[in-house]
């Protein structure tokens, strides 16, 4: 049997090591489309800032890890095409590789917006190691630093940024920052928040166009508002595409990612997807989606490489969440965090000191909540949310006082009976 794994992020990484442990014989293949050793794009940041070095983000640190569990690596190896029926990949530059069961963990890459002037030089995308040592050299302490989106990623990268004590221009097409786990009032704190560390920060403003600068400066930034802010770098960050534009013809269901059903395989028999390429089972709809994080990533990759072994798992659904630290502000969505048709919500909202908090209820159980400044609440509102406990009286305790929810928590899993409370991690 021989199993090929392709895209070397914490789904893959994750996918080969749970393949070895399940099906000891087997050929293992990991094929990375990047030169570097496979590494996690979330130490990026840590890069930036230079708490850590490159072999910091490296997912595995000891360099014979792979080769001590007999798992082959090939780096800098693009995928051209897939043939399900000769069942092998076609590599650029035209070698074939056979596979008998295949995992696409081929992640994403950055979204390029139709602005004139992007493709200058100075402007730049923050997604892979070439990225941030381009980054590191253009960004030095005084630069003018215009970021193009202030989403989840784009929040990361800001943090970096201003810690390299760049002079940073925040640019936002929506009405507050990161739209798409908080609401208007949580996400208009994090703005304010943000202008008190000196940032400067544009949210309902769009780029019209990227300009030569006037000779200072090497670049200009042209608001729809008429304001031009000055660049030495422009890092653009306004979301992420699934990778399958290699799928074309393959007869694999494509949507927002590859459809997979509750094995984590494709329409096509023997391959599977994994990580922000796979569109999977969401635990609050039922539906299928797209969950880009590393904890869903690392999941698909465990549950891919048991039924690739052979030993059959259901994957029960990612919770949509994202936890964000922005200049020392903690902020944290989970589940259905806008609420449902029909359900009933509480809020906390304290702008003076920062904090917030906004509980989503169906019927007599938590479907989502949202925090700011309130890390202590974290695992809490994962765990209610993913167990479905009934609140029963204490949803009315809630809403009088929703910071009581690891009261609620406590009381209610040990009035179900259970031996040993667990928080999440």
């Amino acid at each position: 049997m021989k199993h090929v794994i392709v895209g070397a992020g914490p789904a893959g990484v994750v996918a080969v090591e749970h393949l070895r442990e399940y099906d000891p014989q087997s050929d293992i293949l990991l094929i990375s489309g990047e030169p570097e050793p496979p590494y996690s794009r979330m130490a990026i940041p840590y890069f930036l800032v230079d708490q850590v070095g490159e072999d910091g983000t490296h997912l595995r640190k000891q360099q014979d890890h792979f080769s001590k569990n007999r798992i082959e690596v090939k780096t800098g190896a693009w995928v051209d095409s897939v043939d399900p029926q000769a069942r092998q990949l076609t590599l650029k530059g035209g070698e074939s590789v056979p596979y008998d069961r295949l995992l696409l963990a081929t992640g994403s890459h950055p979204v390029i917006p139709p602005i004139p002037g992007v493709d200058k030089e100075g402007v730049h995308t923050c997604w892979t190691l070439e990225d941030a040592r381009y980054i590191v050299q253009r960004a030095k302490e005084g630069a003018h630093v215009v970021l193009i989106g202030a989403g989840f990623i784009g929040c990361i990268i800001l943090e970096a940024l201003a810690l390299r004590k760049t002079r940073l221009t925040v640019v936002e097409q929506q009405n507050r920052m990161v739209p798409r786990m908080m609401d208007d009032k949580a996400g208009g704190l994090i703005k304010c928040w943000c202008e008190s560390k000196g940032l400067t920060v544009h949210t309902s403003t769009k780029v019209e166009e990227v300009q030569d600068g006037n000779g200072q400066h090497p670049l200009s930034v042209k608001l729809d508002h008429g304001e031009s802010v000055p660049a030495d770098l422009v890092i653009v960050c306004v979301g992420v595409k699934s990778n399958t534009d290699f799928l074309d013809g393959t007869g694999i269901k494509v949507d927002q990612g590859i459809l997979v059903d509750r094995h984590l395989q494709s329409s096509v028999q023997d391959i599977y997807a994994a990580g922000d390429v796979a569109q999977g089972l969401d635990f609050s709809t039922g539906e299928f989606s797209v969950h880009a994080v590393q904890p869903t990533a690392a999941d698909h990759g465990r549950v891919a490489a048991s039924n690739m072994a052979g030993r059959k798992q259901q994957f029960q659904g990612s919770v949509n969440m994202n936890v964000l630290d922005t200049l020392g502000l903690i902020s944290s969505s989970f589940g259905l965090w806008m609420g449902v048709e029909g359900g009933d919500s509480v809020e906390l909202h304290d702008p003076e000191h920062f904090r917030y908090l906004k509980l989503q209820f169906d019927g007599d159980r938590l479907v989502g909540a949202s925090a700011l400044g309130l890390t202590e609440h974290v695992g809490v509102l994962r765990g209610l949310i993913q167990s479905r406990v009934k609140l029963r009286d204490w949803k009315d305790r809630l809403k009088q006082d929703p910071t009581r929810i690891m009261e609620a928590y406590l009381a209610r899993t040990q009035a179900l009976g259970y031996n040993k409370t667990v928080l999440p991690a």
